[in-house]
């Protein structure tokens, strides 16, 4: 497999459940990259890198564990920029 980088935006009721620190969670058991921030306007976006396998686990553990509060994910994959040492929450200033 290969890295890769996924840029995903999820909307629903997804501020303000344990988003944010279940994607971090999920994200440092399958060591990849990235972060995980609220936006203004209700969604939440991540992007995170790591081999692909990891990513799509990744995906799934959020779809399995917050799909009751998704109600859209838009998903981009891109090719890794390599800047990320871990995943982290990045909040907004």
């Amino acid at each position: 497999m290969s890295e890769k980088r996924v840029h995903v935006f999820y909307s629903g009721r997804v501020q303000g459940v344990g988003f944010r620190f279940t994607a971090e969670a999920i994200a440092g058991r399958l060591k990849l990259g990235g972060w995980v921030s609220n936006l203004r306007d209700g969604r939440v976006e991540v992007v995170a890198e790591g081999e692909e396998s990891a990513l799509k686990s990744f995906l799934s553990g959020i779809s399995e564990e917050m799909s009751h509060y998704i109600a859209d994910t838009e998903i981009s994959w891109e090719e890794p920029a390599g800047e990320f040492r871990k995943f982290g929450v990045k909040f907004s200033e």
